[in-house]
């Protein structure tokens, strides 16, 4: 290339210009062949290389190629073509002028630097998404590990760009930071703060995507949406969008439903408060109307059974017997310790319904038809009446 120049000088020299003129045309006319060259590279990779990268990507099976040879980072990639073109022609351009060239080499390799980085960065990102489609267990906390990668990457690029600004070696920079880690510390004190809380949630296995969980103290109610380096991102189930941080997951409590979710049922556990004078021992009566109503035989009932009891079993057997309670799971009606405001009964049992709508709607139907059969087993519920107000069919207010 040098002796290419040289003719031109010579050649421009003979047909009558200056020397001195001859050598800045030469100097303007290698110019803009070498920035012809970088736009001619330029354009034969946004308009050839992409599209038959693409095409190639397109007609393969796998996935990480499409991702690979997205494009956005082939853009990102064609930018950095001419620019290395430029930077190989600049010592025979500018070889008269080393002051020239030294400033033009260090402009050059430092946009090498930035094109390089923005194109990781797009790289990053573009596996990222791979990794959220694919719900993998151990892959939930990826989008954290990328944003360090990216960290790292910038962190790297602005090195490499002031060693070049300065003429220096990049390792030296780097081992002249040692004086400033705790500042670095400093600024990156919630991001070091979140990788790690990020690590000891993935590492637990206590948060995915996608899960329902339940943070009180944060009025935390919904499903998680993304799960960022300083950020836990929820969407509440009135759709609001609320955030929290990986380090306030980790210190605190919170509440996941993942194992409800994925389990075979989900749970049912609802108190209902029985007032004491209806609880008594079930006359002959009671007895011969259950036995036709609900088909009870002599047998459970032996005579001084109590009401509750018969009630109880009732309900253990209308539970075992709908088709939405999933009865290789436990469940029973159990007595509670009594309180100033009734003997309260639990109704405990898990439905095969998980889903939010079909299993409030099959649970009120439990439980409506359970506070259907109430009457027919002499008992009553405990209710509160205000002051004046009287139960139905006279008596006392209930205080």
């Amino acid at each position: 290339m040098e002796g290419i120049v040289s003719s031109v000088e010579e050649w421009l020299a003979a047909a009558g210009m200056g020397v001195a003129w001859a050598g800045v045309a030469t100097l303007v006319l290698t110019t803009l062949l070498t920035a012809l060259m970088a736009w001619v590279a330029y354009i034969v990779c946004h308009r050839v290389l992409v599209p038959l990268a693409l095409k190639f990507a397109a007609r393969t099976d796998i996935e990480w190629d499409d991702l690979l040879f997205n494009p956005h980072s082939l853009r990102a990639a064609c930018r950095i073509v001419p620019a290395v073109v430029v930077w190989q022609l600049l010592p025979a351009v500018f070889w008269r002028t080393p002051l020239a060239q030294d400033i033009l080499g260090r402009a050059t390799a430092i946009y090498i630097t930035v094109m390089a980085m923005l194109l990781g960065l797009s790289l990053v990102d573009a596996f990222k998404s791979y990794e959220y489609k694919r719900h993998a267990a151990l892959q939930q906390y990826y989008h954290t590990f990328c944003g360090v990668l990216k960290i790292l990457i910038a962190f790297v690029s602005v090195i490499v760009m002031v060693a070049i600004a300065i003429d220096r070696n990049p390792l030296t920079i780097i081992a002249g930071l040692g004086a400033t880690s705790a500042i670095l510390m400093l600024v990156f004190k919630d991001t070091i703060a979140g990788l790690v809380a990020g690590v000891r949630l993935t590492s637990n296995d206590m948060l995915h995507r996608d899960d329902w969980i339940t943070v009180p103290q944060a009025d935390i109610n919904g499903i998680v949406e993304d799960i960022t380096l300083t950020t836990v991102k929820v969407r509440n189930f009135d759709n609001t969008i609320l955030t929290i941080t990986p380090q306030a997951l980790v210190d605190g409590t919170f509440q996941n439903w993942r194992g409800m979710r994925q389990g075979d049922g989900r749970r049912v556990k609802r108190m209902v408060y029985f007032d004491f004078r209806s609880i008594r021992p079930a006359d002959e009566g009671m007895r011969a109307a259950l036995a036709a109503k609900y088909g009870f035989k002599e047998a459970e009932m032996p005579p001084g059974v109590a009401n509750m009891t018969l009630f109880r079993s009732y309900v253990e057997r209308f539970l075992a017997a709908r088709a939405d309670v999933n009865t290789d799971m436990l469940f029973m009606v159990r007595q509670l310790e009594a309180t100033t405001t009734g003997l309260p009964l639990e109704f405990y049992f898990f439905l095969r319904q998980k889903e939010w709508k079909p299993y409030e709607h099959h649970l009120a139907e439990i439980m409506e038809q359970v506070y259907a059969v109430v009457p027919d087993f002499g008992l009553r519920i405990y209710q509160r009446f205000s002051d004046g107000e009287l139960p139905h069919g006279g008596g006392a207010a209930q205080g």
